[in-house]
């Protein structure tokens, strides 16, 4: 008894048999792949390779750029000033248009924009000019606009900024925060989880981006199988089998793939053997819906610039009546607060290097698309009995008269 126990521990132990396979399982949807959030990869995708973010951004900041600025304190409006000779040619390589279009866009694409005043005195040593007030200036000789993604803000102990480095070339540079006249002005848009950089609206527009670009990609593809839905090629033999030998099967793909795909073989009859029946295949729902999903993306991508689907070519829309309402709309929504909010944080800035506060904003009587506003304003200002002189100046954002010119 003891012995028969023994023997059968020897004997191999029984397995159960199936002659299924091992199965691996495929997931039926993948998840979305998204390009990179940084600066350089928003700018190479939603700016240089995307059609309706390249226009956006550049409707905004040539029309921004373009925009008249004005330069007046508490008692006049200046026709001249170094302020407005400084921005008129900011440096010997760049304009006014082009420092302003570079400063801008900085601001579209990345969120943040940096400007750097150059030819500051230094070691104590004061360069003066005459302003036309008759007081001392210490303005910069050149203003610049940094790359922001070349830019790091440091923080210091109690998280407010303290310098600035500028990383070029393996080099860096680090420009000091001074309370008194900061070398660097630093422009960013709103971030409600960023303490020191800002939210570019081409980060939110980055999932539209993404999806538009996928969809010229399967455009270009339907476009290079001949601008048409793929179909089948049914392979019957003699004897009823529809399996074609390893050979044979490599030559019909590397013969289809060589004379009768792309955009220069469209429309070419194809040749086929005995035994082989073309099975087209219509448009799928899922297909059909590829170019409305690209239009929805573009309108997407004009929302998050504040830029009107309808400026931009883009079909569907009826939000305004005319292209002249929706280029009205274009001035007032998204033009001008930017070069409000752009021109008051430059002036506000350029003042620290003199000894009085100056203001730069936009000057709205010479904006063309405002023209009927404007004129409206002015005629209904103008009629108010009731109100003086002075007030209507200030109404009308104008300085009060000096006591030469009089109130009458």
């Amino acid at each position: 008894m003891v012995f028969d126990l023994l023997r059968r521990t020897d004997q191999p132990v029984e397995r159960k048999t199936s002659t299924a396979a091992r199965v691996v399982t495929w997931p039926a949807t993948s998840a979305p792949v998204w390009s990179g959030r940084d600066t350089a990869a928003l700018t190479r995708n939603g700016f240089a390779a995307n059609p309706v973010g390249h226009r956006a951004v550049k409707m905004i900041v040539e029309a921004a750029a373009a925009l008249p600025l004005v330069l007046q304190d508490d008692s006049r409006r200046y026709d001249s000033h170094p302020i407005l000779t400084l921005l008129a040619r900011p440096n010997p390589m760049q304009g006014r248009a082009e420092l302003l279009e570079a400063l801008y866009g900085h601001l579209l694409l990345s969120g943040n924009a940096y400007i750097k005043a150059a030819g500051l005195p230094q070691g104590g040593a004061e360069q003066t000019t005459e302003q036309t007030s008759g007081g001392p200036n210490t303005l910069p000789t050149e203003l610049h606009v940094l790359r922001p993604d070349r830019m790091r803000v440091v923080p210091g102990a109690d998280g407010w900024p303290i310098a600035y480095d500028y990383e070029v070339g393996g080099r860096k540079r680090r420009y000091d925060v001074s309370p008194r006249a900061p070398q660097i002005c630093h422009l960013r848009s709103f971030h409600p989880q960023d303490d020191h950089y800002g939210l570019s609206p081409m980060q939110a527009a980055a999932m539209a981006v993404d999806v538009h670009t996928a969809a010229s990609r399967w455009s270009k593809g339907l476009l290079d199988n001949a601008a048409r839905p793929s179909g089948a090629l049914v392979w019957t033999s003699s004897d009823g089998m529809g399996v074609m030998q390893e050979d044979q099967f490599r030559r019909l793909s590397d013969e289809i793939q060589a004379n009768y795909q792309g955009a220069r073989n469209a429309g070419r009859p194809m040749v086929l053997e005995g035994g082989l029946d073309w099975k087209p295949m219509g448009f799928s729902p899922s297909d059909m819906e590829f170019q409305q999903t690209k239009e929805a993306a573009a309108r997407d991508i004009a929302l998050a610039f504040g830029v009107p689907p309808m400026l931009l070519g883009l079909p569907g829309d009826a939000t305004y009546a005319n292209y002249q309402e929706a280029n009205r709309a274009f001035f007032r929504l998204t033009v001008l607060p930017l070069v409000s909010r752009v021109a008051a944080a430059l002036s506000d800035w350029l003042s620290l290097f003199g000894d009085q506060p100056l203001v730069l904003r936009p000057d709205l009587d010479q904006v063309p698309a405002l023209a009927g506003e404007r004129e409206a304003h002015w005629r209904r200002i103008s009629r108010a009995d009731f109100l003086t002189r002075a007030e209507k100046r200030a109404l009308l954002g104008l300085p009060p008269l000096n006591e030469e010119q009089g109130d009458d």
